[in-house]
């Protein structure tokens, strides 16, 4: 292959992930410090019409590897095929995903060379790319660096890189893999909708809660909680109880920033900012979340920010469009309220 650096396409019967055009936007960047192209990787079947999108996302050209075997993601055969493709790249993005955690680790061994997934930042020096990625559960960043072995594998964390514009003008060869899928010890049952609410990263609307959902003394523990941590946490409970009326309101997904998650509040998986999740949601409402960089990091790319906080001075304020001084206590459930009037619920 001519082109250097590669990008996974990942999909699901056919239709691309938004992280897929994210990871072609990140490799652009180091195609252009490298002085080489980006070539896009489609396998499957009948996913032609994805090499045309991934040119006009910005991929120079695109491989398409289809075969009936290959209509569900299945990853040892997937695996087989990336490495054919990518045995000859320098470096092999791919949009951090269920799919392509394992996929990237197969190919990664296939080709006996490293992988940094889960990146948030990129950097490229002297030919190497530099990948910045969490570690210890958010808690510290750590940069990473595939010194010996090509390609360098690295899966990219939805919203952490800049969706690029599609551009219909766009044109690019197309080419057809030649490769035999051999014996595949899985098979695809069926596929069940996921439980539970709406995905940070998918989704419209957030609405978090941060260290000021606990500042409610009037709030009154049960008696037989007498620890004063313990107390902290129930009354956290409460206010993102309140939080949690607005999300099923607006059909919303539930943030939090680290101040909340390392206090116990809420699970890491609601974690909102640079070391938790990246998020660019049409509205981001943010209930007690005073703006810390980290934070502000991870969801400063939302396009319309209101902020709820009781401090004025409060960095959040500067980076919402819309703001509002009060307790969240009173001001969460009106905003509940008037949604729910002007939605009908």
């Amino acid at each position: 292959m001519t082109n250097k650096v590669l990008v996974y396409v990942d999909h699901f019967k056919g239709e691309a992930l938004p992280a897929s055009w994210e990871a072609i936007g990140a490799a652009r960047k180091i195609a252009e410090s490298l002085g080489s192209g980006v070539t896009a990787v489609i396998i499957g079947q009948d996913v032609q019409p994805l090499a045309t999108q991934a040119i006009e996302y910005g991929a120079d050209d695109a491989v398409v590897a289809e075969n009936p075997a290959l209509a569900d993601f299945r990853p040892e055969p997937y695996a087989d095929v990336l490495s054919k493709a990518a045995a000859e790249a320098d470096v092999l993005l791919l949009p951090t995903s269920g799919r392509t955690r394992e996929l990237a680790a197969m190919v990664a061994v296939d080709l006996e060379t490293g992988m940094a997934p889960d990146v948030i930042e990129i950097e490229v020096d002297g030919g190497l790319v530099l990948a910045t990625r969490p570690i210890y559960a958010g808690k510290l960043l750590s940069k990473v660096v595939i010194k010996e072995r090509k390609p360098q594998i690295l899966t990219t964390r939805s919203r952490a890189f800049p969706k690029p514009e599609p551009d219909a003008s766009r044109s690019g060869e197309i080419t057809n893999l030649e490769f035999e899928v051999g014996d595949v010890p899985t098979e695809v049952l069926g596929y069940k909708e996921a439980a539970g609410g709406v995905s940070l990263t998918d989704a419209a609307v957030i609405v978090s809660g941060g260290r000021g959902v606990s500042n409610n003394p009037s709030l009154t523990p049960p008696d037989e909680i007498t620890d004063e941590k313990d107390q902290e946490i129930w009354r956290a409970q409460q206010g993102f109880g309140l939080v949690g009326d607005l999300v099923g309101v607006l059909n919303a997904a539930m943030g939090a920033s680290r101040a909340a998650v390392d206090a116990g509040y809420i699970p890491y998986a609601n974690q909102v900012g640079q070391t938790g999740k990246v998020v660019s949601p049409d509205l981001y409402i943010a209930n007690g979340i005073s703006g810390a960089i980290q934070h502000l990091a991870g969801m400063r790319t939302s396009k319309t920010i209101v902020a709820v906080n009781k401090d004025p001075e409060a960095p959040i304020f500067r980076l919402a469009r819309f703001g509002v001084v009060g307790d969240l206590f009173d001001v969460v459930p009106a905003l509940t309220a008037a949604f729910k009037e002007r939605l009908g619920k």
